[in-house]
């Protein structure tokens, strides 16, 4: 940015990096699990993804159907991975559709979803992926 841009806008009044996103538990980092998957980038997940189509404990089990978080990201991942194989655009977003047990309380079967993901610039400019809900900024 030119010198004249940064006069322009002025001086960052705050600024959240994603270092602090993942500190602060508001990113997810599954970028080992993601590396499996065969992503080559960071990925993050957001915590409103993460808590609603992840996460997954034994009381959800007895409540609704035998699932486990390992397998519950495995999906979210895989069909990411799936979905930018088919769509080869140069996009920075991309929202996907998987099926998904919701986790609440009562639904024993999956139900379609909607996640975006996002590729960008992370702290240091490298390219790191987010996935979101699509509704999600």
């Amino acid at each position: 940015m030119s010198d004249e841009m940064k006069n322009f806008f002025g001086k960052n009044i705050h600024v959240y990096t994603r270092a602090q996103a993942l500190e602060d538990g508001v990113l997810v980092d599954v970028s080992k699990t993601a590396l499996e998957a065969g992503f080559k980038v960071p990925v993050a997940l957001t915590r409103a993804v993460w808590d609603r189509f992840v996460a997954w404990t034994d009381e959800d089990t007895d409540n609704q159907t035998i699932q486990d978080e390992a397998g519950r990201l495995w999906d979210i991942l895989s069909m990411l991975m799936f979905a930018i194989q088919r769509d080869r655009s140069e996009a920075d977003q991309l929202i996907y559709q998987l099926a998904v047990v919701p986790r609440d309380g009562k639904s024993r079967s999956a139900k379609r979803i909607k996640l975006k993901s996002s590729i960008g610039g992370g702290d240091k400019g490298e390219l790191v992926l987010t996935i979101m809900l699509s509704t999600e900024d």
